[in-house]
């Protein structure tokens, strides 16, 4: 069974991920939560990065504000796909240094990044990945979408009535 790890700089940026988490709990994925400081305890995020593809995490959701490292340290580490979430911390200039720390990569360490505080999109998108390997979450996300669709449809339908 794939797991998704989904971690963060500092426990002040849960508030954002928690978005990521309860997505991948609905598509009925195993999470792994923890908090990695590239800053303060890089100890941690070497052990983490270069160790969660040998304990079943298939896909890395990395969020982190301010000067936002923690999703380019865990990619140059990992051999698996890294999906970055800057958010806009307290120390944050209006989220745009973590939104460039995280997509302002070099060659050949890619971080997929997704909007400011954008975490839920993450976890979707850590479950295509799984997706498309896994016909059991493939499903879900087909459900998913076509719940979006109808929420819509439903929308426009109230709008007009």
């Amino acid at each position: 069974m794939s797991k998704i790890a989904v971690v963060m700089g500092s426990i002040s940026d849960m508030h954002v991920m928690q978005d990521a988490i309860n997505i991948i709990k609905e598509f009925g994925i195993e999470v792994e939560i923890d908090i990695v400081s590239a800053h303060r305890t890089p100890e941690k995020l070497v052990d983490f990065s270069s160790n969660a593809h040998n304990r079943g995490i298939s896909v890395i959701i990395a969020g982190a504000g301010g000067a936002a490292h923690l999703p380019g340290m865990v990619a140059s580490m990992s051999p698996l796909p890294v999906i970055g979430v800057p958010v806009k911390s307290s120390n944050s200039i209006d989220g745009w240094d973590s939104i460039l720390s995280i997509l302002q990569m070099p060659g050949g360490v890619p971080v997929a990044t997704v909007a400011l505080n954008g975490a839920k999109n993450a976890g979707i998108l850590a479950a295509q990945i799984i997706g498309s390997q896994d016909k059991t979450v493939l499903d879900k996300i087909i459900a998913y979408k076509e719940g979006l669709k109808q929420a819509v449809l439903k929308a426009a339908a109230d709008l007009k009535a």
